[in-house]
């Protein structure tokens, strides 16, 4: 395809040969001649002058460079609409299996393709254009949107609530008991039955292997645009707001708050009933022990605002040093004190 053609299609200013023919899409070190790649990180600035790449999507205050170049104003998301010229996954063929099995009383929408092995429970309803890879299942009465797309060996348990366009990963499990028991005297764990239900709002995307666990009573809710990667942990009774982000083996414990456009990073931890405000960023690691206010970034264990934590890093860095300066110190007070003593 014509670089020309790629940038009428992705909105953006051309500079240079709109005839370079592009036919695929490579990060900046790995881009051929033929490929479209870009820059968003301002590290990777000085590999504009060495790229092999045909083409290069940039900012507008990017440093020019020697090839064709497409300017927008996000480089990274135009970069990602790039890829989808060039490739979409393979989407099933409409239909239902011979070896899955649908309950009786299920509401199927149009367009849908149930793959091998699926079972839906009885009285669940499915909207159209929902696709069930091999080994879904869907226990009773689960309600389900539009183009919904289950991949392989994920579980929607029972009365569980899902929005349009959303996407789970493989293994997800959607709505398993949460962690409910109660402690006897002298005696075992009583189970607390949960008898609530998990709500996932529309646009959002469950990594592979995370666990969203439903509430003992009421809801555990993920708001509208929210992405969970893998490996990620939702505790029963816990919301997280619109378009927040949970990256691998982050969790959040019980009865958990989480504002709109939260960014908790990598190992992320929370303990159970407290509130992390809007726009709050957890750099990886985190142990959040109480409320985090809104547009606060932390990081350590416990938490701390991340400069604070910077300036503490730092500090440790160094302790070895400082104790050997303590002890030096010491010696030298102790020397001191002894020879004023030997005068008097």
């Amino acid at each position: 395809m014509k670089l020309s053609r790629i940038a009428e299609i992705l909105k953006c200013e051309l500079k240079g040969d709109g005839d370079t023919e592009i036919t695929g899409v490579a990060g900046i070190d790995e881009a051929e001649a033929n490929q479209l790649t870009f820059v968003a990180n301002p590290k990777y600035i000085p590999k504009i002058k060495v790229t092999r790449a045909g083409a290069i999507i940039l900012g507008a205050d990017a440093p020019a460079a020697t090839i064709p170049t497409l300017v927008a104003p996000d480089p990274y998301v135009t970069f990602a609409k790039a890829i989808e010229i060039f490739y979409q996954p393979p989407k099933p063929l409409p239909g239902i299996h011979p070896t899955a099995t649908v309950s009786p009383g299920v509401a199927l929408g149009d367009n849908a393709s149930i793959g091998a092995n699926v079972v839906i429970g009885e009285g669940s309803r499915l909207g159209k254009n929902c696709v069930l890879y091999p080994n879904v299942t869907l226990y009773p009465f689960v309600e389900i949107g539009d183009d919904f797309v289950a991949h392989s060996n994920s579980v929607v348990r029972e009365h569980s609530k899902i929005g349009h366009r959303v996407i789970l990963q493989n293994g997800a499990v959607i709505g398993a008991d949460g962690f409910g028991f109660a402690p006897q005297p002298n005696g075992p764990y009583y189970k607390i039955i949960q008898s609530g239900v998990v709500v996932l709002e529309d646009d959002v995307e469950i990594g592979a292997n995370t666990c969203v666990d439903r509430a003992t009573v009421g809801e555990t809710r993920i708001g509208r645009g929210t992405k969970l990667d893998n490996l990620v942990q939702i505790g029963h009774g816990s919301r997280l707001g619109e378009d927040t982000a949970m990256a691998a083996q982050a969790g959040v414990a019980g009865s958990t708050r989480v504002g709109n456009r939260v960014f908790l990073a990598g190992q992320v931890g929370a303990a159970g009933h407290l509130t992390i405000g809007d726009g709050v960023v957890a750099i990886a690691q985190t142990g959040i022990a109480r409320s985090v206010e809104p547009g606060k970034i932390i990081s350590g264990s416990p938490e701390m605002d991340f400069n604070l934590w910077k300036k503490n890093y730092l500090l440790m860095l160094n302790f070895p040093d400082l104790v050997q300066t303590v002890k030096h110190l010491k010696k030298e007070v102790e020397e001191l004190k002894k020879k004023l003593a030997e005068r008097e």
